[in-house]
């Protein structure tokens, strides 16, 4: 089950706990590991050492991406009655709390008296850390790529200065850098943008795979020399939930509401229904009742040992990464709406397949449809490999 940003209403809770029926809540997305390590055993599981901590939509865990879910009290966050349903967005801020609390931290190895902090990304995590530094003081600026829209004024709008160029062209020598994207350019051109004793914060996942040539050298001697630090932060723990809560009460609630482009239906919308605007210029995109037009299992699963491709009952592949299962997608309209990406064969103005099955004990499904004008059959398989992928389908009428 997928989902891992959620807010929802307890329906019943333990006489004994913090929790009533009615109080507003968020689900903690990582658990600690059973040993536990010694981070663990003490509430900090998003610093787990032995790597066997479970999340939840991610790792060995479903997530919370259905009507009704149960969970321990300490698994669970109050939120702040006011904030309503923009309490989904307490999850990915209780990210970058964690990062501006770990900057924090480090700076008190020292006299620490930083003024300007530079976020790249203006997707919804960079935008929220953007908020927590603006709540915290900074001069803040926030770079992307793109240069209009939403995300520049939402940038505006929170008090910061927003950025397109790139990173080597600005001029700036920010004392903090938290950076949002995980893309190679971006994170290389950061490592050397700070003044001295800067603090780089690294919170976006790079896909692995991809080289370019960097200086390792000057960038040692600048590190050095200038008493550098570059960390990466993931997940939170409880601390930094109620760090998110007590920020996001801080915040302007119409503010908050413009990270939510728009809020779909649980049931009764067709896929068709679902035709939404570009993504590129939008900060953030939330469905608010229901996750996926198509049920996750609705979808059949072929794979060549290398990845994966989801594909549903309407003949439509919307999820699949390329080359391998932790590549970027190419297809993702499991996510999101057709837009963005999927491939598809099926008979014109057929919904849901007849019959669906896999060939023996093979990988290789078959999907048919019952039409006025007869039957059709589609096969879809992955074949192994051990260098480029191969999708391969074959459809008999």
């Amino acid at each position: 089950m997928l989902g891992h940003e959620s807010v929802g209403r307890v329906l019943e809770a333990p006489v004994d706990s913090d929790l009533s029926e009615g109080d507003l809540v968020v689900g903690i997305v990582r658990r600690p590991d059973p040993v536990p390590c010694a981070n663990c055993a003490v509430g900090e599981w998003d610093m787990c050492r032995n790597g066997r901590y479970t999340e939840h939509g991610i790792k060995g865990l479903h997530g919370f991406a259905r009507e009704r879910y149960r969970a321990e009290p300490d698994a669970l966050v109050a939120v702040d009655g006011a904030l309503g349903e923009l309490g989904v967005l307490l999850e990915p801020t209780s990210v970058v709390a964690k990062a501006w609390e770990h900057v924090q931290r480090i700076g008190s190895r020292a006299h620490f008296e930083p003024a300007t902090a530079l976020v790249t990304g203006a997707g919804p995590v960079g935008l929220l850390a953007a908020m927590i530094g603006v709540q915290s003081g900074y001069d803040v600026h926030v770079l992307d790529q793109v240069t209009d829209g939403a995300k520049p004024q939402l940038v505006h709008d929170l008090g910061a200065t927003y950025h397109s160029e790139p990173v080597e062209d600005l001029d700036l020598r920010p004392d903090v850098v938290v950076e949002c994207t995980g893309v190679g350019p971006v994170v290389a051109g950061v490592l050397t943008c700070t003044g001295p004793n800067g603090i780089i914060c690294l919170t976006g996942v790079s896909s692995p795979g991809r080289t370019m040539p960097l200086d390792l050298g000057a960038l040692n001697r600048e590190w050095v020399l200038e008493n550098d630090v570059v960390f990466g932060s993931v997940n939170a723990n409880r601390r930094h939930y109620e760090l998110a809560g007590e920020a996001l009460a801080q915040a302007d609630r119409s503010w908050l509401d413009r990270l939510v482009t728009r809020a779909v239906p649980l049931d009764g919308l067709p896929r068709r229904a679902r035709q939404a605007r570009r993504r590129h210029q939008e900060p953030h995109h939330v469905r608010r009742a229901g996750l996926m037009a198509t049920r996750i299992e609705d979808y059949g699963v072929i794979g060549d040992l290398h990845t994966a491709a989801l594909i549903g009952k309407d003949g439509s592949v919307d999820w699949l990464c390329l080359p391998r299962f932790d590549s970027p997608a190419c297809f993702a309209a499991l996510l999101d709406t057709p837009e963005a990406g999927r491939w598809q064969i099926a008979p014109v103005g057929a919904v849901e397949c007849t019959r669906r099955q896999y060939r023996d004990d093979s990988l290789v499904l078959e999907t048919e449809w019952d039409t006025p004008d007869g039957t059709v059959r589609v096969i879809d398989f992955m074949p192994p490999r051990d260098e480029s992928p191969t999708s391969s389908g074959s459809s008999k009428g």
